[in-house]
């Protein structure tokens, strides 16, 4: 499989990690806090947190979710008081003061704002200070005395249960933003998931779909040491809660960039509307662009004996499936039929259009650049096998037995094994690397004159070597490229005793 452009381009961090490293100074700091102040904060946090409670659900009572209620007077004092309570809470969090760049438009000029990066749960700090809707799942509502605060906000719900929550969830969406400002405005987090902020993810589309103005808004948390981002990868919510209330001040900024008014063009494509809005919050924030998706996740976290080593060219494969409607995890039933008319072909070579009919999809600029991805010998023409195999891998990249398990099914005959040569190719495209040989796996194997290799005997292998691929393969750019060979030294297995 060959390798694109890195959407890591521009940064050397992964977006979806996030580690702590503190110095001795931090860990004393970090442990006379936790013993003096902390205890103080948390339990001030808390008590309003519970104050704010109160008013949040008497001004949810008797409202409408489907109806813009104008604002009494009495509801205006209580969301006066809110504001207030929330504050006092973010200052005894250590937020003793907030920088404030710009100004927020009116709902009736601007009825949605773009926040990025999101990276951390105490971005909820520009939504109490101004109490816009937000984007946010059914069940956050369950959630003790915040869900009531969540509700008084007046969120536009996601109904995971419901197969076409997307669909609705953008409806209600565009239906408040073409309301003319009745509504509050909505503050989306178009990036759809936390990062470390070392980059800019792509930005889902819902947010400019409705192809009205929106506001771009920008956070920078300045604090020498970041306690705030909240990754799929790093320390959880508890800890950074608890590492954020032991710093003496913590700094956020929120700047309010100019409005952005889509193009004739812009309004038609929300995708070309999202990435120039991107871009333009790039610049704000000095950060490059890094061409990962909240899809993308378990393909760039994927771990275990078989994890992915290299996530370049298949990341770039899975984007590719997404312009053509065929997004990892989005038809799980397609991989199946695919992979037994793959089957059925015994490895013949499929040029560009017979790879099309095998699809069942015109032939487009997308469809060539995938068809590219697999060519080998430099005729035009794949093996089919390669496409399925890599399909797997993205669709289940925390399954990557599943996937062997599928390539040994297309690759083997009457249950014999595969070749060396055809699992290689196969671990190639599982782990996203390089001529991959396999004498330390088979000398793992005890199988040096053996023609072929059975999945039940690698099963076995690789649940019983943890680090399988760096202990019992061979390719390029090996973390452990000078050691294979020379297992005794590398595993710690001695193959004479």
């Amino acid at each position: 499989m060959k390798t694109s452009s890195s959407p890591l381009a521009g940064t050397d961090r992964n977006p979806l990690v996030h580690e702590l490293k503190f110095s001795m100074t931090d860990k004393i700091k970090i442990g006379l806090m936790s013993v003096t102040v902390f205890p103080v904060r948390l339990l001030l946090v808390s008590f309003f947190m519970l104050l704010a409670w109160p008013f949040a659900f008497t001004a949810s009572l008797g409202r409408s979710e489907l109806v813009p209620d104008p604002q009494s007077w009495w509801r205006r004092i209580i969301d006066l008081c809110l504001r207030v309570i929330m504050r006092a809470m973010w200052f005894c969090g250590g937020f003793h003061w907030i920088k404030v760049k710009g100004e927020r438009a009116p709902p009736s000029e601007v009825p949605i704002l773009t926040v990025a990066p999101h990276s951390s749960y105490f971005d909820a700090i520009p939504v109490t200070m101004t109490m816009c809707s937000i984007v946010a799942k059914l069940e956050s509502q369950s959630v003790p005395v915040w869900g009531t605060l969540i509700s008084y906000i007046r969120p536009v719900l996601v109904f995971r249960s419901d197969q076409h929550s997307r669909r609705k969830t953008v409806e209600e969406i565009k239906r408040r933003a073409q309301s003319g400002g009745k509504w509050p405005q909505i503050m989306i987090f178009p990036e759809g998931t936390c990062t470390n902020r070392s980059g800019l993810i792509l930005f889902k589309a819902g947010a400019f779909i409705p192809g009205l103005p929106v506001q771009p808004v920008v956070l920078r948390y300045p604090n020498k040491l970041d306690t705030f981002s909240w990754t799929w990868r790093g320390p959880g919510a508890f800890k950074l809660l608890w590492l954020t209330l032991c710093q003496p001040h913590n700094s956020i900024e929120i700047e309010y960039l100019p409005i952005y008014r889509p193009s004739a063009k812009e309004r038609e494509d929300p995708a070309l509307f999202a990435s120039n809005v991107r871009k333009l919050m790039a610049e704000a924030l000095e950060v490059p662009l890094t061409d990962l998706s909240f899809d993308d996740r378990d393909i760039i976290l994927s771990h275990g004996p078989l994890r992915i080593h290299d996530c370049t060219s298949l990341l770039h494969f899975n984007q590719l499936l997404g312009q053509l409607g065929l997004k990892s995890g989005s038809r799980g039933d397609r991989l199946e039929e695919e992979a037994r008319r793959a089957a059925k072909l015994q490895g013949d070579r499929l040029g560009l259009e017979d790879f099309a009919q095998f699809l069942s999809l015109p032939v487009t600029d997308t469809l060539r650049q995938i068809h590219s991805l697999f060519h080998q010998d430099g005729d035009g023409k794949i093996d089919v096998r390669h496409y399925v195999t890599a399909l797997s891998t993205v669709q289940r990249p925390h399954k990557p037995l599943d996937t062997l398990k599928l390539a040994f099914q297309l690759y083997e005959e009457d249950s014999g094994g595969v070749t060396g040569e055809d699992l290689a190719v196969v671990l190639e495209i599982m782990l996203g690397v390089k001529e991959v040989e396999l004498a330390p796996l088979l000398l793992e194997l005890e199988a040096q004159h053996t023609a072929k290799i059975t999945y039940d005997e690698l099963q076995c292998l690789i649940r019983k070597r943890p680090h399988f691929s760096v202990d019992c393969l061979s390719f390029k750019d090996h973390p452990r490229r000078g050691c294979i060979g020379r297992l005794n030294y590398c595993n710690g297995h001695n193959k004479d005793d």
